[in-house]
């Protein structure tokens, strides 16, 4: 018997900024501020990484195909 995996959550590109921006500027720890804004703590790193090396070309906007409700039939 498998369980269904949970669909994958989508952040949009102001949050991910705005996230890396509070573990930079907060008191708070990051795994304080992960469980605050619903992410694991890791992945705000991975945030962080991708903006100091990419700058304003850091998360483009949706890739991969496309979801089954914007398909065409």
């Amino acid at each position: 018997m498998t369980d269904k995996r949970k669909p994958y959550k989508t952040f949009t590109r102001e949050f991910k900024i705005e996230a890396v921006r509070l573990m930079e500027t907060s008191e708070r720890s990051s795994t304080e501020l992960a469980m605050e804004l619903g992410v694991r703590r890791n992945q705000l790193y991975k945030w962080k990484e991708q903006l100091a090396g990419k700058g304003e070309q850091a998360f483009p906007e949706r890739r991969g195909r496309p979801r089954k409700e914007e398909q065409s039939e």
